[in-house]
């Protein structure tokens, strides 16, 4: 398998007044996540990008972790370096922004 995990960051953007994950900045997590990962400097190979919708609008930013298929919900810029650290390298499910 080329990567170990895939992590899909919703940049989707819906007409208001619905809430989106790309207003709700998409991908300013995107680039929060590589840079976060990059840092950390974990050997596994993991692919961070951009998604569309990912059906947890209410609930978003969003984003999804495969092959795990976690799906985490109002995701802010503070939340990425944990879920780095605990999720992406030790393989920990952050409990507290869990959804679905």
């Amino acid at each position: 398998m080329h990567f170990e995990k895939h992590v899909f960051i919703c940049t989707n953007d819906k007409d208001a007044p619905k809430k989106c994950c790309g207003s709700g900045h998409g991908m300013e997590l995107v680039e929060a996540f590589k840079a976060a990962y990059a840092e950390a400097g974990s050997p596994e190979k993991i692919r961070i990008q951009r998604a569309g919708c990912l059906d947890f609008c209410g609930k978003g930013p969003a984003m999804v972790v495969y092959p795990e298929g976690v799906f985490y919900g109002n995701v802010q810029l503070d939340d990425v370096k944990e879920i780095t650290q605990k999720h992406l390298i030790e393989g920990e499910v952050v409990s507290r922004l869990q959804i679905g």
